[in-house]
């Protein structure tokens, strides 16, 4: 059985649903989510949902903004009195010592200043008022944005579902798409567990499952599967939602670290994780070396969790290109195929703005931003979106 549509979405987490709500409030009439689980199962619910515009690649700072933006005023945004994103507005810490990160740091900053955005620098001593239980005694700079802090993914995804189909968006899960059908070389549909489903324009959010790209069409497509491991860590003192989110550049790991309630903190290292052989996003086996190498790196930031207990664990996957940095737009090469992929840790803070991108593109509307700087061709071309901080999530 076949059933036509103005546009398929593959992928119903975070970036899916919102790609499909934006369409659906920029007036496509037929919508339809396709995904191998549920609404927001996958990735998107091991997010560690930590917002900022801090970005050391500038086009990042515009989306981020943006998606605050849209943060900040969820419910209203979706005309949903009852969508919640489980906002906690705490602000963001970011310090470097001397040594490398210090002018990547300083320019990073100067930058979202540039863009209008209302980040302080900060002095040790006014660190330590708003993050207490933390040392910056060899810090040589400490930005603070105080519009941050962090949410909830799958509150967020399911908000962004449920507001997709009271517009009229069909989410069909438990469905597996096989292939992608084209005809005359433009797309015409996908062929899945379920039957085929018709329309000259599909959108491919299939964050570590993207490969897939790449073996229906024969376009390479430059992304692996990373797993990251998160540690829940009780201390002996509070870090309260009042504190701010941290992140450590002057850590081997480039930690970033946040609240978790109560006097638990979330915290996971910045940079390469384990490349995984095939797309998995079962929870995977953290090694007790790794565990106490975290802990020890903690404890020489916050004394108050020198001999924290493990709480709890586990581990997110991302979808990671070369520069660590997102795949938009079309494919020329493939008619009415549009993909958004490689997000490498900033899926969830960058969603809104991306699904309201992504809309505009596949709709033929001018779009807020340009995605030029995120095209494929970028790979072949030499312009990489490259951070100054080196490879991992903070770009």
């Amino acid at each position: 059985m076949t059933s036509s549509h103005d546009a398929i979405v593959i992928g119903a987490g975070v970036i899916g649903v919102s790609i499909a709500y934006h369409l659906a409030a920029l007036g496509a009439r037929d919508v339809v989510v396709l995904d191998r689980g549920q609404v927001g199962s996958g990735t998107s619910s091991q997010s560690s949902g930590i917002l900022r515009t801090h970005y050391s690649v500038p086009e990042n700072v515009e989306l981020a903004r943006r998606s605050w933006q849209v943060f900040d005023a969820f419910a209203a945004y979706l005309d949903d009195d009852e969508a919640s994103a489980g906002l906690v507005k705490c602000g963001y810490l970011i310090a470097a010592p001397d040594g490398p990160k210090l002018a990547p740091l300083r320019a990073a900053l100067l930058a979202q200043q540039a863009q209008g955005i209302a980040v302080q620098v900060l002095s040790p001593h006014d660190a330590a008022q708003r993050l207490p239980i933390c040392r910056f005694d060899d810090a040589a700079l400490i930005g603070f944005e105080p519009e941050a802090g962090f949410a909830d993914a799958y509150l967020v995804a399911s908000a962004f579902a449920r507001a997709a189909r009271r517009r009229g968006v069909r989410i069909v899960e438990g469905v597996k798409v096989d292939r992608l059908v084209l005809a005359g070389g433009s797309v015409a549909g996908v062929e899945t567990s379920q039957g085929r489903f018709a329309s000259a324009t599909v959108v491919s959010a299939q964050n570590i499952w993207a490969k897939d790209i790449e073996r229906w069409t024969g376009i390479e497509t430059p992304v692996r599967a990373e797993r990251h491991a998160v540690l829940a860590l009780a201390g002996r003192e509070p870090y309260t939602f009042a504190m701010p989110v941290y992140k450590d550049l002057g850590s081997p790991g480039m930690l970033y670290c946040r609240s978790y309630g109560g006097a638990q903190m979330l915290v996971s290292e910045g940079g390469a994780g384990e490349t995984l052989a095939q797309p998995d996003n079962e929870q995977g086996e953290i090694a007790v070396d790794d565990v106490l190498s975290v802990g020890a790196q903690v404890a020489e930031r916050f004394p108050a969790y020198a001999e924290a207990g493990l709480a709890s664990s586990w581990t997110g996957v991302y979808d990671v290109t070369p520069d660590w940095n997102p795949v938009l737009g079309r494919l020329p090469d493939v008619p009415g195929l549009v993909v958004a992929y490689g997000f490498s840790g900033h899926g969830f803070k960058l969603s809104p703005a991306i699904g309201r991108l992504l809309a505009q593109e596949v709709l033929g509307l001018p779009t807020d931003v340009s995605l030029a700087p995120y095209a494929l061709e970028r790979f072949r071309s030499g312009k990489l979106l490259r951070g100054r901080y080196g490879s991992g999530a903070v770009s």
